[in-house]
């Protein structure tokens, strides 16, 4: 399944808030948003018009959605309600969870890691093997497609970050990494945006990164449950890894391509350290890291580019093979 969370063009009174839908692309009357609120309240398994509740329903939710996605698919006017079908250029597709419980980010590629400190003149730092890394970021400032407005500092050295990001499924603590992935509801596109002027300033006290991150960081355009990714997935005893291609785009030419199996450590192993001691909720995101080649600040060291920035009026698309593309045009604000 793919899950949006969406704003539509059309609706009026409670159908105008933000709402919890399944994309269905290439149907008969061309891609749709079913409105899962609406349409499984006619099935007769009511689930909630938001996407945090229905990841706290767990598996029975999950079930749920999948009789409406089926009933759907299958019986092109199956809902009386108009709001339940609704044509995907009559809606706005907004982050899928635009306000996630907590937010933390890895660092799980070694690539990016190398590149990044071989630039910096300094030599790869050995607890990079001992144990995976993440850093909390502003779980308020999420955005999905579309304009990403900035202050005038953050175009100081503004730069994407090509990422994965899986969203928890199910209340856990202590979790081992054997017992990991079942804790994931879905994957999605993540871009850490980050204005590197402000992350490098802070970081010089030893905090950080705060304000050189909490601006923006876009996830989107969906929620793809794991059952799509099928024949992609790599098993291992340290967890799940998929084999999908990942690029970036600025403005139309791509600069940056890796691929989400290179993760030297999995989501899983991230889920082991990040939940140790901690409890993990339903609608928790975490971030894979920047990809190798995966952002302007390697990429301007590896002399790939040539002190490339992201300007306003920029547009960056980021897109994962299976998980779509996630496009976002930099504004500045009035």
């Amino acid at each position: 399944m793919k899950l949006v969370t969406y704003l539509s063009h059309t609706s009026v009174d409670d159908h105008d808030a933000p709402r919890l839908g399944l994309l269905l692309l290439g149907g008969p009357s061309g891609d749709e948003v079913i409105d899962l609120e609406t349409a499984s309240s006619e099935l007769a398994t009511p689930l909630p018009h938001d996407i945090l509740p229905f990841l706290h329903l767990g598996e029975p939710a999950m079930l749920a959605a999948r009789k409406v996605e089926t009933s759907a698919q299958e019986h092109a006017h199956l809902f009386r309600d108009k709001n339940a079908r609704l044509p995907r250029t009559s809606v706005t597709l907004l982050a899928p969870v635009p306000r996630p419980a907590s937010m933390r980010d890895g660092y799980a590629f070694r690539q990016h890691v190398e590149a990044a400190r071989r630039n910096r003149g300094v030599e790869m730092i050995p607890e990079f093997d001992q144990f995976p890394v993440f850093y909390f970021t502003n779980h308020q400032a999420v955005i999905g497609p579309g304009p990403m407005e900035v202050m005038p500092e953050h175009l100081n050295r503004l730069d994407y970050e090509l990422e994965a990001a899986i969203v928890i499924g199910k209340e856990g603590r202590t979790i081992k990494a054997a017992d990991a992935d079942g804790y994931i509801a879905g994957y999605t596109i993540m871009n850490d945006w980050s204005a590197r002027a402000l992350q490098m300033e802070e970081m010089k006290l030893s905090l950080g990164p705060a304000k050189g991150k909490d601006f923006a960081t876009a996830i989107g355009p969906w929620l793809v449950t794991k059952d799509e990714l099928a024949n992609k997935r790599i098993p291992s005893e340290q967890g799940e890894r998929y084999d999908l291609t990942m690029t970036a785009s600025l403005n139309g030419k791509e600069l940056s391509r890796g691929n989400l199996k290179d993760m030297t450590w999995t989501f899983a192993q991230i889920i082991e350290r990040a939940s140790y001691g901690v409890t993990l909720y339903p609608g928790d995101v975490i971030g894979s890291g920047t990809v190798g080649t995966g952002c302007l600040l390697e990429l301007n060291g590896s002399k790939v580019t040539d002190n490339l920035w992201v300007k306003a009026g920029d547009t960056v698309t980021c897109a994962i093979d299976l998980l779509g593309e996630l496009t976002n045009t930099v504004v500045l604000a009035r």
